[in-house]
């Protein structure tokens, strides 16, 4: 099954790192360019590499990332310039006296000496940014700063080199200049300002930058201090919890969300009639939350939505069509939900929102292993936020047996238990996946397999009908029981 993204966990000696940054030689990056797409709670990276082979029969290209700029990536993915279908790419273990990490891209096909190919590799990061000022009044802009290295690290050569840093507005409120970079520039200026975008270069014959006296030397940090126009939104801890039916022949999603204004913290005191008049004239400030618009699956029924306080009305869906699997939906449902307060910076929201989708539209039978193949959504994503912390729980119907499941991506830790309701006897197997830094890219589906004997679709109505008998009997035996008191 196609992966959303891939990445390999190898494990590699500390003494083969020295070999692999003197891999060096074997290419030549002849551009390298870097395009930053500012946000919220995340950031979207693109780079672009021109490379060219020097040696012939070279399958294997090393991307270096900052360490500080691994610590912050939750998704990368490698391709063709071009193409649709991403490369493996493998995380190699790093040594921790090293300026940075390696990753490990394999090419589509050999590159003889001489060859060329353009590779674009993309990644997301979160909590990149942070609020200056911290502390902000309800009616005062939302402003953040954004900071990351000025060169793109490379085991290679670079003969030339660019940043771009695209802002959502032209509000740019400054931008760091560097300093001391003549020998890497020619003509023009060393950082250059159009619009909403900020370009650090071209900088020219860049010598092998992923080791440390390279980073030492001449690394240093660039930031931008920008506007931003939407809530930064953050998702602490997720509980996801997805009930396979046959009998009910439906799904059941159920997710606990704690949500989290992480842009400034409201300075001073909340205003009802400031917050009114705003949302009156369309002038809400951006750190401000008000409203959010989540993207369901099509064919949902019984929607719920409540907090801490109990059920929360302000909500309006708008219900899809049905798709049968195997289909692609043209379109979802739309739920527009609003918080029982506004959510300001530094604020807390904790609810829970449910719904059923057919369970028609998820299953299907792979009849040469005699197995049920369900695909459930790992999130319903919250437009712009980034998820902390998530459990997915998936619950198989009553006598599952031989579970299977392949996630879009790796998880953390898996763990599997048993969930016991209503009308259970041995109770129902459960499969619970733990998450980390979850974004939009990370919205896809784990596949569930699973065996389930005819008797077990026996279980519940055999259940049901053993505890009316035993009401009958029961009933029976209490009616032939005589309780009165006899004179002797």
């Amino acid at each position: 099954m196609l992966q959303s993204w891939r990445i390999l966990c190898l494990l590699v000696a500390g003494s083969l790192l020295p070999s692999l940054s003197l891999a060096g030689p074997s290419f030549e990056n002849t551009a390298v360019v870097r395009t930053i797409e500012l946000g919220g709670s995340v950031v979207h990276v693109s780079t672009t590499y021109a490379i060219k082979a020097l040696e012939a029969g070279q399958t294997v290209y090393h991307i270096a990332l900052a360490k500080d700029e691994k610590e912050k990536t939750s998704w990368m993915e490698a391709k063709v310039k071009g193409q649709a279908n991403p490369l493996v790419v493998t995380v190699l273990d790093e040594d921790d006296a090293a300026a940075s990490s390696l990753i490990a891209v394999n090419l589509p096909r050999q590159l003889s000496a001489n060859g060329t190919l353009n590779l674009v590799f993309e990644s997301v990061q979160t909590h990149a940014t942070r609020p200056h000022p911290e502390r902000a009044a309800q009616t005062d802009p939302q402003l953040l700063n954004y900071e990351t290295g000025l060169f793109v690290l490379s085991p290679y050569n670079t003969l030339v080199q660019r940043t771009k840093v695209k802002s959502l507005s032209p509000d740019v409120i400054s931008y760091s200049t560097p300093q001391d970079v003549d020998e890497f520039v020619r003509d023009g200026a060393v950082v250059t300002k159009s619009g909403a975008t900020i370009t650090y270069g071209p900088y020219h014959n860049i010598h092998p930058s992923a080791d440390v006296e390279f980073v030492s030397n001449h690394q240093q940090t660039i930031s931008v201090h920008y506007n931003f126009d939407y809530p930064v939104l953050e998702v602490k801890n997720l509980e996801r919890s997805i009930e396979i039916s046959h009998w009910g022949a439906n799904l059941n999603v159920e997710d606990k969300i704690h949500l989290y204004n992480a842009g400034p913290a409201l300075k001073g005191q909340f205003s009802r009639l400031e917050y009114q008049s705003q949302n009156f004239f369309g002038r809400l400030s951006p750190h401000t939350l008000n409203r959010l618009i989540l993207q369901l699956p099509p064919g949902v029924t019984n929607v719920y939505y409540y907090d801490l306080n109990g059920n929360v009305s302000t909500s309006n869906l708008r219900v899809a069509p049905s798709v049968p699997k195997n289909s692609k939906a043209t379109q979802n449902s739309i739920l527009d939900m609003r918080p029982r307060y506004p959510l300001l910076g530094g604020w807390n929201y904790s609810f829970t929102l449910g719904f059923d989708t057919p369970l028609q539209d998820s299953v299907s039978w792979d009849a040469a292993n005699g197995k049920y193949i369900v695909a459930v959504p790992v999130t319903t994503h919250i437009p712009g936020s980034v998820v902390d912390e998530a459990i997915v729980k998936i619950i198989m119907p009553e006598g599952a047996s031989n579970i299977e499941f392949i996630s879009p991506f790796p998880a953390l830790s898996s763990s599997a238990s048993t969930h016991i309701t209503y009308l259970d006897t041995i109770g129902r197997p459960a499969v619970a996946l733990a998450y980390k830094k979850l974004t939009g890219k990370h919205t896809g589906m784990i596949y569930v397999s699973y065996s389930l004997p005819f008797f077990a679709h026996l279980r519940k109505p055999l259940a049901v009908g053993t505890m009316f008998f035993g009401l009958f009997m029961l009933g029976f035996t209490a009616k032939r029981v005589d309780l009165r008191l006899h004179r002797r």
